[in-house]
């Protein structure tokens, strides 16, 4: 079910709208994921409006071009099973969304996120095995559900592959979970039509930063892979662990 309204922008609104965006394409087609942990804290505190659902729609173009762009790299058996572990997650991202405030959310999926990233950054190696891909996937849907910000659960089990892996199998295992947290949300009547409308904005800027990125690509490779990922993903876990502090000391 669609909620309805017209989003009107003033220009300088408009201008910080299309400028982040363009740099959270540039960010997810160089590293593989990160357009909405770039995007959704910045835009959220901007206007209430931009983010998520915008950030949803456009990131299906994004990532299937990212995909075409390294499929040969891609590990379609990883994709596979994420994104079986994507679906109940998306039913629980459903259902958390009916029963918890968006404070409490915040804060479970960016304390989860942060003890992921201080356990890998400490040398320890999580297997790439088909159940941890279950796992991964399952945490992915809720929080993309949620927040959508589902990269980091699946970019961590990846950190260790070069380059073109990392981003064709993100892209790929992404550009099937959206489509599942897309309709998840359409169905729990949290697709506003503004959203959608907002997305199409959106859309040009987000490729941009796609273009842009393929003169990044050939840098952001091994080690450099690696420190991008795991600080990627602390910086999602923190502005989520922020963003419910504040909304905690707001209410409170």
């Amino acid at each position: 079910m669609l909620k309805s309204g017209v989003p009107s922008l003033a220009p300088e609104i408009l201008a910080a709208f299309l400028g982040i965006t363009a740099c959270a394409g540039f960010v997810q087609g160089s590293v593989g994921f990160g357009f909405a942990i770039v995007s959704v804290p910045l835009l959220s505190l901007v206007d209430p409006r931009l983010a998520p659902v915008p950030q949803l729609l456009v990131q299906v173009p994004l990532t299937l071009a990212i995909f075409w762009r390294e499929r040969q790299a891609a590990d379609w058996g990883g994709a596979l099973f994420t994104t079986i572990g994507r679906v109940p997650g998306t039913l629980v991202g459903m259902a958390l969304l009916a029963v918890a405030t968006r404070t409490l959310l915040d804060l479970i999926i960016g304390g989860i996120v942060l003890v992921g990233v201080l356990i890998l950054a400490s040398g320890r190696a999580v297997p790439r095995t088909r159940m941890t891909e279950l796992v991964a996937g399952l945490f992915s849907g809720g929080s993309a559900v949620i927040s959508a910000i589902g990269g980091p659960p699946i970019a961590l089990l990846y950190k260790d592959d070069d380059g073109p892996r990392v981003r064709a199998t993100l892209s790929l295992i992404f550009a099937m979970g959206l489509v599942v947290t897309i309709l998840g949300r359409a169905a729990a009547g949290a697709l506003p039509s503004e959203g959608l409308i907002l997305g199409a904005v959106a859309l040009p800027a987000t490729l941009l930063g796609f273009f842009l990125s393929r003169f990044a690509t050939a840098w952001i490779e091994g080690r450099r892979m690696q420190i991008a990922i795991l600080l990627i993903s602390g910086a999602s876990a923190v502005a989520l662990l922020l963003r419910g502090f504040v909304g905690a000391t707001v209410l409170g």
